[in-house]
């Protein structure tokens, strides 16, 4: 039986900004408390959808501290610390296990292409350097440039702490090859919402999602579908969210999941630059969605 190290839907979280561009703690408060209530296993703290690349390491600290506190246990945190620089990685890992959080999220190097020995020695090395903290590796080429290869992932699966991978390649062939060749103790989890089911089929445990911000529950009702053999319940859930993670991903993630809280009510705030706002023509297609789904 493969293990769920982190429970089945980890949800990507948004960082909310004020209108003067600071980080809105008391919101992101907020919200991962809501999210621990409404079908989230736990939160990934400053990752992609967290923009990260435009926070500060101790803007990320206080967030980690921040949304430990909301879910108060009811949901595990897993703090995106990762890096092209294996040094960083380790001092902001360090940090996240000090402060007690669940896990880390270690994204494949960007920009600097490490070749897969490069790759290996990097996340070993950080592993290692916590020994204590669970780790699940990122891989998502069409950002990094770089892809973790699936014999680099079964090596990789050898050391104690590295626990489980987002593979977000979509690429369902890596994904068979590294539930092939990695013990059953290893998760594999979905990058995409779209292959959730996909994935499932071929031996994944989970999601690590945006669209679970909305329909959390829904995404849990997926799994557990799956997992109790009632697989044609799992494909209508599935095909009924579809539109919503087709929407939320027409242009750059978190662009468009910001805009449908915005619409909401939650008032996650705008982003920071380099990205921008989600297109008015966008913004419409995504309030039908909603409306169908009767989010709106």
């Amino acid at each position: 039986m493969t293990s769920e190290p982190f429970g089945r839907v980890l949800t990507a979280m948004v960082t909310p900004f004020r209108e003067d561009g600071s980080v809105n703690y008391e919101v992101a408060e907020k919200l991962a408390a809501y999210l621990a209530e409404h079908g989230s296993d736990g939160l990934v703290v400053c990752g992609t959808t967290g923009e990260s690349p435009t926070l500060t390491w101790e803007e990320e600290y206080e967030l980690f501290r921040v949304v430990q506190k909301a879910v108060a246990g009811k949901a595990k945190v897993i703090a995106g610390t990762g890096s092209n620089s294996t040094i960083e990685a380790i001092a902001a890992s360090y940090k996240a296990a000090k402060l007690g959080l669940d896990g880390s999220l270690q994204v494949v190097p960007y920009y600097n292409k490490p070749p897969q020995e490069g790759l290996y020695e990097h996340f070993k090395a950080i592993a290692q350097a916590c020994p204590d903290l669970p780790m699940m590796l990122y891989n998502v080429p069409g950002r990094t440039s770089c892809n973790l290869e699936a014999e680099t992932v079964a090596k990789l699966a050898q050391v104690d702490n590295i626990v489980a991978i987002k593979e977000a390649s979509g690429n369902l062939e890596q994904a068979c090859q590294i539930r092939r060749i990695t013990p059953s103790s290893f998760a594999i989890y979905s990058g995409d919402d779209f292959l959730t089911l996909p994935l499932l089929t071929v031996g994944g445990v989970g999601v690590v999602s945006v669209a679970s911000h909305l329909v959390g529950e829904q995404m849990q009702q997926t799994i557990e579908a799956f997992a109790g053999g009632n697989n044609q319940l799992a494909q209508n859930i599935q095909l009924k969210l579809f539109p919503l993670f087709k929407i939320l991903f027409a242009t750059t993630n978190p662009i468009p999941i910001k805009a449908a809280l915005n619409l909401l009510g939650w008032q996650v705030g705008s982003l920071r630059s380099p990205l921008c706002e989600l297109q008015l023509d966008l913004v419409e297609k995504l309030k039908i969605i909603l409306k169908e789904l009767d989010l709106l």
